[in-house]
């Protein structure tokens, strides 16, 4: 990678859905739970009707007062807004309760959805789109759309349904109270609408934004040694220090407009009581209602302020949820042809297991690492590719493993009994958090504690697995119990084990044990690769030795195919690798 290429600013970003696939992907999320969402919106509903007795109680209270009644005229109104406010308090708590549930259920679903589409996206797409991009979208976009769904979704639905039952009952007492207080909806339908176009537009940028400023800190973070070393950390300072700036300017952006938002709200909310209080002024004056009567309609439309201003507000909420959303369904939503296809399937008579047919790769425009290259592994056979940095030994073993798809070419694998028939295990090893065992059954989480013996048994890691201090149950990962290079790349060779794939993988698998440890972890390797299809990108040349045959790669294509010793012997390209490395005892950069 050249320094330019760190801070590149042409990244092909992952896809944003439409606003009408959203709300489709949105429906599809739902389906499975409308036996909730059913239940949970009657229960508001209830809960917002129960809750409408308020206003009528209090203007009963006002007309005896007004009419000079007894004090024990109000024993009965009182009592029943106290049932009233118990009864709204427990319908409501339950109805918000079946709200929050199906919207944890459906964001849970959300993000299995996301995480798998991602898992399954080629290695080159993401690295079109940068780091940052996906990075942005599973924490930024989830934790907007998480908070939505918590607090936003359960107070939309209340507010929806406590807006509309109010008007009913403002229309109840007098349809002419209804007339007056839709006198405020032009102005908040403006507003919204005001709102709402600049909303989107704002917050999609934002997003984006975001996005593309966490890239630039993570390429300038993750390349800093060539920063520092090209002297370009002045350079990097101003790309992120730009970035940055951009996206604090579109947070202003949106601050001002929602500044502006509830100052148009208020205005709404002005005209609209002045209008119901002028109202119940002339009624009352002509006899067409008591006073009790306008005054239940004025607290009726004051109540709407609440559920107006949240609803109205909300949208703030969901219009930036309603960004994250898109760009999280704009991965979830991608087509089978944009994420990692399973290899083509062959026959499993075929003699071949893995078929690799005039197969060319590019990392972009001018990137061109394979020429059409072809070959075959048959059945059984341990191949071993060999080369000098550069020559496309990595991009190949991905191509086999399907981690990347060709851009030219097939690659071909014959039909396994077992799922997945390829497994590639590289020299960057992740030890996931948690206890050593559920670690090794992310590739079987129905294997026995039996089963996970025998498979570190195979690899030689039994002796020190059983050593640690809570044996198989020991924490190991982040926060937990270090497992150094070696031994990490043993647990990756036993979860191969378990997985138990007809063909397997390496690429430079042995890389990080070092000298002391190379020895150890070869026979871990070849123990792992017993019975199986390999293909073993060779870090050390005894790798190679011990293969049935070894191709030799150079610019991108095969310039030799043959045994060790038919190849030493044939003054090519392998046999200058050779000779280099047994003369000097110690291998060249392969």
């Amino acid at each position: 990678m050249t320094p330019t290429d760190i801070a590149d600013d042409s990244a092909e970003l992952l896809p944003i859905a439409t606003g009408a696939r959203t709300r489709a992907a949105l429906r599809t999320l739902i389906r499975p739970d409308r036996g909730r969402a059913i239940l949970g919106l009657g229960v508001l509903v209830g809960a917002t009707v129960v809750g409408l007795l308020v206003q009528p109680l209090l203007g009963r209270i006002v007309d005896i007062v007004a009419d000079g009644r007894p004090a024990d005229a109000l024993t009965l109104p009182v009592v029943l807004l106290l049932a009233v406010a118990v009864v709204q308090g427990v319908t409501t708590t339950l109805g918000l309760t079946q709200i929050a549930r199906l919207g944890e259920t459906v964001l849970a679903r959300l993000r299995e959805q996301f995480i798998e589409r991602a898992l399954q996206l080629p290695a080159d797409r993401l690295e079109r789109a940068g780091a940052g991009d996906l990075t942005a979208r599973v924490t930024g976009d989830v934790a907007r759309v998480a908070e939505a769904v918590r607090s936003a979704l359960p107070e939309m639905a209340r507010s929806v349904l406590a807006i509309v039952l109010t008007l009913g009952a403002m229309a109840l007492l007098d349809v002419r109270f209804l007339l007056a207080a839709l006198l405020a909806v032009p102005v908040q339908a403006l507003t919204a609408r005001w709102y709402v176009r600049r909303a989107v537009t704002v917050y999609a940028d934002q997003r984006v934004a975001n996005g593309a400023q966490q890239q630039q800190l993570l390429e300038t973070i993750g390349g800093a040694a060539t920063v520092r070393g090209h002297r370009l950390e002045e350079q990097h300072t101003e790309k992120s220090a730009a970035r940055s700036r951009r996206a604090v300017e579109l947070t202003m952006r949106s601050v001002h407009l929602v500044l502006g938002f509830y100052a148009r709200l208020h205005i709404a909310e002005y005209i609209g009581l002045a209008a119901v209080l002028v109202t119940g002024f002339f009624l009352v004056r002509d006899g067409s209602v008591s006073i009790g009567t306008a005054t239940a309609a004025a607290l009726y439309f004051h109540s709407l302020f609440g559920p107006v201003n949240a609803a109205l507000v909300l949208l703030d909420d969901a219009q930036s949820a309603a960004a994250g959303l898109a760009r999280l369904v704009g991965v979830t939503d991608l087509k089978e042809s944009a994420v990692r296809l399973p290899h083509q399937r062959t026959g499993s008579t075929s003699e071949a297991a893995v078929t690799v047919d005039a197969v060319s790769h590019a990392y972009g425009p001018g990137r061109t690492v394979l020429h059409e290259v072809s070959l075959t592994l048959r059945a059984g056979e341990h191949v071993a590719l060999v080369g000098t940095s550069g020559a496309g030994k990595s991009t190949l073993a991905r191509l086999v493993a399907g981690v990347q798809q060709p851009t030219g070419g097939t690659v071909s694998v014959a039909e396994g009994k077992t799922a997945p028939s390829v497994v590639l295990v590289t020299q960057e090893v992740h030890v996931f958090t948690g206890a050593l065992a559920e670690d090794l059954r992310l590739a079987r989480p129905d294997a026995t504690d039996a089963d996970l013996r025998t498979a570190l048994a195979t690899v030689h890691a039994l002796e020190w697995a059983e050593a640690l201090p809570e044996g198989l149950a020991t924490v190991v990962g982040e926060g937990g119990h270090r497992l150094d290079p070696a031994r990490a790349q043993q647990l990756a060779l036993a979860r191969l084990v378990l997985a138990d794939p007809p063909v397997a993988v390496l690429d430079e698998a042995t890389a990080e044990a070092g000298s002391a440890g190379a020895r150890t972890l070869e026979r871990s390797a070849e123990a792992a690769l017993a019975g199986r299809t390999a293909l073993v990108v060779a870090h050390r040349l005894t790798q190679a030795v011990a293969a049935d045959r070894i191709v030799v790669l150079e610019a991108g294509r095969v310039v030799e195919s043959g045994t060790h010793d038919e190849l030493r012997t044939a003054d090519g390209p392998y046999a200058a690798l050779w000779h280099a490395w047994s003369g000097s005892r110690a291998a060249p950069h392969l």
